[in-house]
């Protein structure tokens, strides 16, 4: 477990050095324990797993006053875990469900168990600015439009593929449009 919950932390670290993410910004997880040790999704939940993975993914977003979603299982069409001021301050609406392994899955229920007031929510309605995903578990609909791929050097957590995400906001205009400041400061040099 040690080696699992050390490839998290590092995990987590590269990814905040590659997207720093700002205090309040909204942080998804998705991931499978059963990936992580080796098997078919869903088919071996292990709460020492998840509890692991949160002890090395939570801190440096904690310490950066970084909001964590942790998305439940397609038993739970995806709902996820999120602290209620989290949940007031996106605007996300609470359900009434509580995850277990067989139903949400480790990773829900563990995030459920350790944070301080946690809540269920449907959706993030596509607020999320960055996230990752062990094992596959697909939290691309929690991202904001447009999502851009982060590659890190670490490619899996335990077994499981480790895929990583950040987000920026839209390019929009057309042939004059410029998508820098620097670019914007050039034009305006060319314009006097």
């Amino acid at each position: 477990m040690e080696g699992i919950r050390k490839a998290a932390e590092r995990a987590i670290r590269e990814f905040l050095d590659l997207f720093p993410m700002p205090q309040g910004s909204l942080f998804v997880l998705g991931g499978s324990t059963s990936e992580v040790l080796g098997e078919r999704v869903g088919t071996r939940p292990s709460l020492e797993a998840a509890h692991t993975i949160l002890e090395g993914l939570l801190p440096p977003l904690l310490e950066r006053g970084v909001w964590v979603a942790v998305q439940a299982c397609e038993h739970l069409n995806r709902a996820l875990v999120v602290e209620r001021e989290a949940a007031r301050a996106y605007g996300l609406e609470e359900v009434t469900v509580f995850p277990h392994p067989k139903a949400g899955g480790a990773l829900a229920t563990a995030a459920f168990l350790r944070f301080q007031d946690p809540v269920m929510v449907e959706s993030l309605r596509a607020k999320a600015h960055g996230g990752m995903d062990i094992g596959g578990v697909l939290i691309g609909m929690h991202l904001r439009p447009v999502a851009v791929p982060l590659r890190l050097s670490l490619r899996r957590i335990g077994e499981a593929v480790l895929l990583a995400a950040k987000t920026r906001p839209k390019l929009v205009g057309g042939a004059r449009a410029v998508y820098s400041r620097e670019e914007m400061l050039k034009k305006l040099e060319e314009f006097r």
